[in-house]
């Protein structure tokens, strides 16, 4: 379950490096991984961070969760098809070889990846080996972007982000569904 969310959770990030292989035609390796670096480490810290409040609040938050979950993952997952129908204007990214820039794209890539983390408060014990498979499959899936984004252009952009919004929403009826063939 933690791949397939690590997954869906990824495809922002995927989509923001396929612009930034677009925008960037001719660049290399070692910026190629500095940039998948920052979008990956901010998609595995946000769950943590999420995941600590939430715990915090377990005791409140536990009679509901799994409509909890439910609706943040389909709230996120609506949200990502949604901007997939966006112009590519409206989408454009700056030099993301910059430092600003970078850090700004990684903490909007990684917000729905904070909402997320909040609800594993109620569903898992430990957190570090899922935020750390979340940050490694946004790594890979960066890379890959970037690369596709060099060598294919845009087209792909908008079905990435309608396949990580259904693939998250699927996981928001998977977690209810269980919870309520359970009771």
């Amino acid at each position: 379950m933690i791949v397939f969310l690590a997954i869906g959770l990824s495809f922002d990030s995927f989509a923001v490096s396929v612009c930034s292989g677009l925008s960037l035609p001719e660049i290399r390796f070692h910026q190629a991984a500095k940039i998948a670096f920052f979008l990956a480490l901010f998609q595995g810290l946000m769950p943590l961070l999420g995941w600590l409040v939430g715990n915090s609040m377990k005791s409140v938050i536990e009679p509901v969760d799994h409509w909890l979950a439910f609706g943040l993952l389909t709230l996120i997952g609506g949200k990502m098809i949604a901007e997939s129908f966006m112009s590519s204007e409206a989408r454009e990214v700056k030099n993301p070889l910059l430092i600003g820039v970078i850090l700004m794209l990684s903490f909007a890539t990684s917000i729905d990846a904070l909402a997320v983390g909040f609800s594993f408060a109620t569903l898992l014990d430990k957190i570090l080996i899922a935020a750390l498979i979340i940050g490694l499959v946004t790594f890979v899936a960066s890379m890959l972007g970037i690369l596709l984004g060099k060598k294919t252009g845009p087209k792909i952009n908008r079905y990435a982000e309608i396949a990580g919004g259904l693939i998250l929403i699927l996981l928001g009826c998977k977690i209810l569904i269980e919870h309520l063939w359970a009771v």
